[in-house]
């Protein structure tokens, strides 16, 4: 999740989406081009099996394993260049990564840390290959650095800006390649944030370590930098994590969401404004299947599938049909059922069993990907590209 200005170099609109050098040049909305005509047809529509909101963007895989960003002054999805079949996407808005059909990560956009892993810090406009030679079965794009975990090992390797020890090998060194992150553990997933990192390990324990000024961490301990990968407290068997920008999610094997971290603008779920420096109960006693953090809201989808928000909604992010701030989970309004959910910094993107892609929330980049720029206080779906 990233907060710096959408417009930070020239190429950045080919950047994010991917779409090559020949991609049309970042401008903002007041000197955008006209919107397009919002694409309705069943025909028009792609079908998405994975979505992954950022900043300014989202991106998604469809279910031909074609991967398409919109955002950053595209309204609509532009397919990523080089012809490659995807599996998994992750953006942050400013650089993106994803996996291939046979386990190789590739990643695209601003390079400045050397978030892309491929041994520069060359701003790329089209996927390039992470070096080092190592199979992924999934990575996870952070502010300025990247994390994946290998196939079919299950080993984090982290990449990118270390600045707060975000890459976990117990320095604070840049990396730009992949380096592995401390402590031998077997993880299933990882998650970046600001500049921390997440993950849950084959054991169902959850492990954070990076920047730990608002308690993101989880291990209960005093604010600081955690170099390494530690044990977050509670003793909670987790399904699941996600790092947001400055708070941390989870469920639990039970289905119970805690969250940890920042809390100013409801984004923990526990009917309060305060730093939880360990898990809190998220409150409502939902049964979740997983969770997604953005910049200050936070959404998990229930194992009815449906999906419910809370915390900040200055741009309508709750879904709920209001810009009321929530500190405990509402329903997103439509009653459309979810399977797969990805929050961006104030919008929220939502994939259904059909395959549609709904997205709702902050949208004045396009990033609902609906052909407007238009806030969307409760879910629309996703255009066709044009």
């Amino acid at each position: 999740m990233r907060t710096r200005s959408p417009f930070s170099t020239a190429l950045l609109l080919a950047a994010v989406l991917g779409c090559g050098e020949d991609g049309q040049s970042p401008t903002g909305p007041a000197t955008s081009p006209a919107e397009p005509a919002l694409a309705t047809s069943a025909e028009a529509a792609l079908a998405f099996y994975q979505l992954s909101g950022s900043g300014f963007s989202s991106c998604g895989v469809t279910t031909d394993y074609q991967a398409f960003c919109w955002g950053s002054s595209s309204y609509v999805p532009v397919a990523v260049a080089g012809g490659h079949q995807f599996r998994q996407v992750s953006s942050d808005g400013h650089h993106t990564c994803a996996v291939t059909t046979d386990n190789q990560a590739y990643c695209w956009g601003l390079n400045d840390s050397g978030e892309l892993g491929d041994g520069t810090t060359t701003t790329r406009s089209a996927p390039v290959l992470v070096a080092g030679g190592l199979r992924f079965r999934q990575v996870d794009s952070g502010h300025d650095h990247t994390c994946g975990v290998t196939y079919p090992d299950g080993l984090a390797y982290c990449w990118g800006a270390n600045g707060a020890g975000e890459l976990g090998d117990g320095t604070t060194t840049r990396r730009l390649t992949p380096v592995r992150t401390a402590g031998g553990h077997h993880f299933r997933h990882v998650s970046g944030g600001e500049a921390h990192t997440c993950g849950v390990t084959t054991s169902d324990e959850a492990y954070c370590w990076g920047w730990n000024p608002y308690g993101q961490i989880g291990d209960g301990g005093e604010v600081g930098v955690r170099l390494r990968p530690v044990l977050v407290a509670g003793g909670h068997a987790f399904l699941q994590v996600e790092a947001g920008f400055v708070h941390t999610c989870g469920v639990t094997t039970s289905h119970k969401a805690f969250c940890w971290g920042y809390g100013r603008r409801g984004q923990i779920g526990d009917g309060k404004t305060y730093l939880r420096f360990s898990p809190r109960a998220v409150a409502g006693g939902i049964s979740f299947e997983r969770v997604s953090g953005g910049s200050g809201h936070t959404c998990g989808e229930a194992t009815t599938n449906q999906v419910y928000c809370w915390g900040g909604n200055e741009y309508g992010q709750i879904g709920d049909g209001t810009t009321t701030l929530r500190l405990t989970p509402v329903a997103v309004a439509g009653g459309i059922s979810f399977t797969q959910l990805s929050l961006g910094g104030w919008h929220a993107c939502g994939r259904t069993r059909a395959a549609v892609a709904y997205c709702w929330g902050f949208n004045s980049f396009g990033q609902l990907g609906d052909g407007t720029t238009t806030n969307r206080y409760t879910p629309v779906p996703v255009a066709g590209p044009i």
